[in-house]
């Protein structure tokens, strides 16, 4: 490990070992909690990420980026569960489209930012073979999204039937995520090697990787207990609160990685780390947690608000606008992230 690598893990201790006491020592604020935890995810967030890529690092970068993607969601995957538990539905669902939203949009553009402004040519180049599977499995989950949001608003028989439409299309997705994936990792590109060697044992990786994910868990379980007295205290609105904190403290942090990359030239992996994990978000996490939100208090289901309906869509079309043709200029990342600035805003108004 590098000594900053030390330092940010020595700091991922000491911040969750803070989200602890401020959870449970007397006399703390619930805001203090809140604020504590949300750095604490995203510490967690970068140590999962981190460990994986060193752990997958053996493997090539393909491999790398669909584990990264895989396992470094853990952080969203436990804040989703116990906000279900809690009967948070608008944060579960803004917290999984915000992830999605925050890869595609803000992370991305960032990449291409980063990786445009070091090309001599201004033009950051890549396969676009990943960048069109994403947009293809981005677009499938949104349309069951899509569909949905229109049978509400026009309020058609089927618009009784959400959580029916969402069980089935949840597993037509895992289904065509698995194809997906099973074609990709035995394609070409699977062996593709990563530019720099894993700088640690594989014991250790999976070490941390594990005490990561368990630590996740905790954090999650008291970011959540500390979400409903900050929204009445701070006045945010609990889309706000998944859309862009869980969101930004689960991903940005973690896909930080990334934009390094991008800025030292190793496209292919920027690439691979950020559209699998758009990939993974889309068309595995959420229908993963609309099947496992039937044995929580709160179902999950496809029905989105109108407003996000059109975001993820948007989104979609525009990520595919950008990266389909296998090259960005540093003015189409900028594009992404002032996408993802206004629907951050949009957010902030939203109940």
């Amino acid at each position: 490990m590098t000594r900053l690598e030390r330092g940010l893990l020595a700091a991922v201790v000491v911040i969750t070992v803070a989200a602890g006491l401020t959870r449970y020592l007397p006399g703390v604020s619930d805001t203090a909690a809140f604020v504590v935890a949300a750095l604490a995810l995203a510490g967690l967030a970068w140590l999962v990420a981190f460990s994986t890529e060193q752990v997958g690092a053996r493997f090539g970068a393909p491999v790398t980026g669909v584990l990264q993607a895989t396992v470094g969601n853990l952080p969203e995957f436990f804040v989703v569960l116990f906000a279900l538990r809690a009967g948070e539905l608008v944060v579960a669902q803004t917290a999984i489209v915000g992830s999605i939203l925050v890869n595609a949009l803000l992370v991305l553009g960032l990449v291409i930012v980063a990786g445009a402004a070091r090309a001599p040519s201004g033009l950051m180049r890549f396969n676009p073979r990943l960048p069109n599977d994403t947009t293809t499995l981005m677009l499938s989950s949104t349309l069951i999204i899509v569909v949905i949001a229109l049978t509400h608003v026009s309020h058609d028989a089927a618009s009784r039937h959400a959580k029916a439409i969402s069980i089935v299309g949840a597993a037509v997705l895992l289904a065509l995520y698995s194809a997906w994936l099973f074609r990709y990792l035995r394609s070409d590109e699977a062996g593709q090697q990563l530019a720099e060697p894993p700088r640690l044992p594989t014991g250790l990786g999976v070490v941390l990787l594990v005490a990561g994910g368990a630590a996740s868990a905790f954090v999650s379980d008291w970011f959540i207990h500390a979400l409903e007295p900050t929204v009445r205290s701070l006045h945010i609105s609990r889309a706000f609160a998944g859309l862009v904190i869980v969101a930004i403290a689960g991903n940005a942090v973690e896909h930080a990685s990334g934009v390094v990359l991008a800025g030292k030239g190793q496209y292919e992996l920027a690439i691979a780390v950020v559209k699998s994990s758009v990939s993974q978000l889309s068309a595995f996490l959420f229908p993963l947690m609309v099947l496992v939100s039937l044995t929580t208090a709160t179902t999950l289901t496809f029905s989105l608000a109108p407003v996000y309906a059109g975001a993820l869509f948007g989104a979609a079309v525009l990520v595919w606008q950008v990266s389909g043709d296998g090259e960005a200029p540093v003015w189409e990342g900028l594009a992404l992230i002032s996408a993802y600035i206004v629907l951050a805003v949009v957010a902030g108004f939203e109940g």
